[in-house]
């Protein structure tokens, strides 16, 4: 089976969305997911244990190239997702892409496009896109 186009997979959202029709309701619930992703991660590491932070004052000068920053900096984990860890993370994500591509049907707006114009900004912009 071929994976699904965002076309598809916003036309399948717009048709299973029942309840959440108003648009305070999808955004209430986008954040509600998104503080549900967060708590999945935290639970990896304070209840699982499967991943750690260490998290420290980057070492970075403004006299680096790209290279040796690239080098340079961490990204403060340890360890990889168990299993059971990455399931869940998923299924938050998951539900985090239905509530956004929710709002992009109430507002009318194309998730493809919105993928395609951060792909090209982030093409076009490289290092300067950096948030």
């Amino acid at each position: 089976m071929n994976a699904p186009t965002m076309e598809q997979f916003q036309q399948q959202v717009s048709e299973l969305l029942l309840r959440h029709r108003s648009l305070l309701d999808v955004m209430s619930k986008l954040g509600q997911s998104s503080a549900s992703v967060n708590r999945a991660v935290t639970k990896a590491v304070t209840d699982c244990g499967c991943i750690e932070l260490n998290a420290s004052r980057q070492l970075y000068s403004g006299e680096m190239n790209l290279e040796e920053a690239k080098e340079t900096l961490v990204n403060h984990l340890s360890g990889a997702l168990c299993e059971h860890c990455k399931d869940v993370v998923k299924s938050e994500l998951g539900r985090n892409l239905f509530y956004m591509t929710a709002m992009c049907n109430l507002l009318q707006i194309q998730l493809d496009e919105v993928v395609s114009e951060e792909y090209n900004k982030c093409s076009t912009l490289g290092l300067f896109n950096l948030t």
